[in-house]
């Protein structure tokens, strides 16, 4: 047997043996399992598809069901308005909260907002009038912002200050909903030739735009390939931070099928008094509703530190 499927199923199977009889039949029988999780994980639409089907609701119903309590879904804005309202209803019913999604269209090979371009602004603050109105029919208190791609005609002071300028008069759109733009920065080997790359700048940047409103996206999975030192990282910027999301590296898969220790991750945040949402941004190492399984008791595994 291969060392990494013996692990796989050595976790999966550990998750199975903490789970007491009554929960450990309805989990082989159905999928679902009730968990109890210490934390607010949120999976994302197809997460587990082949166990819960292509319906975005019954996935809903299925992540409930698993003991998750929340739900991220990057295209939320561009789902129609009746399903927006539907799955907010779903969510509202079934204790899930509402993640992020991607409030604007984002540059990933054009300066955009570095540029400074009164345009380029002027389109930003368009889609975040937009996602106001869709953070507000899913109840979504967090957005992802993503600055965009490198303007290499000016000095990166003068793209920061041109970044620091929307984002301050984004915030001010933000605020009076008691909505959150959370800044996500983005390794440099999958997406090479973006602004936002560390999480030291990103909270330089907040503290610049000095708003409730603008806060970081500390994504583990990306910090952990461009600067790593993980939790003094996570230390050092803990009052700007708003959201977290995860990934295992490398692969971009579950917890456990990589180099961080997840467990170790999700005790510290516990510890710091996180009480918000860990997007679970990451694919499925393995194909098929096993796949799915392998997930979910990676989870319930790392989730189990106290």
């Amino acid at each position: 047997m291969k060392r990494r499927n013996f692990i796989q199923k050595g976790a999966l199977s550990g998750s199975f043996l903490a789970l007491s009889g009554p929960n450990l039949f309805a989990m082989q029988l159905n999928g679902t399992s009730n968990h109890q999780f210490n934390l607010n994980y949120a999976p994302h639409l197809g997460m587990f598809k082949n166990l819960a089907g292509d319906d975005p609701i019954d996935q809903l119903n299925f992540m409930a069901d698993q003991g998750f309590t929340a739900f991220e879904d990057n295209t939320m804005r561009e789902r129609s308005v009746a399903l927006q309202k539907q799955m907010a209803d779903v969510m509202q019913k079934r204790g899930l909260q509402m993640g992020v999604f991607v409030a604007h269209k984002i540059y990933w090979t054009e300066p955009n907002l570095t540029s400074g371009k009164e345009d380029k602004r002027d389109e930003f603050l368009a889609d975040i009038k937009a996602s106001i109105e869709v953070a507000k029919r899913v109840n979504a208190k967090w957005v992802t912002v993503v600055p965009g791609y490198v303007d290499m005609t000016q000095d990166i002071n003068y793209q920061t200050a041109h970044v620091v300028e929307s984002l301050k008069q984004a915030a001010a759109l933000l605020e009076p909903h008691g909505i959150t733009m959370v800044l996500e920065p983005l390794n440099f080997y999958n997406h090479p030739g973006l602004f936002l790359k560390e999480s030291p700048q990103a909270y330089q940047i907040c503290k610049a735009v000095n708003s409730p409103s603008c806060k970081i996206l500390f994504d583990v999975y990306h910090q952990q390939i461009q600067e790593g030192n993980l939790i003094p990282n996570i230390d050092a910027t803990w009052d700007e931070i708003a959201y977290f999301q995860m990934g295992d590296n490398p692969g971009r898969k579950e917890p456990t099928t990589g180099e961080i220790n997840y467990k170790n991750i999700f005790k510290h945040i516990y510890e710091k008094g996180f009480t918000g949402v860990l997007g679970m941004e990451h694919g499925n190492s393995m194909l098929g509703a096993a796949g799915e399984r392998a997930v979910i008791a990676a989870y319930v595994s790392c989730d189990d530190f106290l």
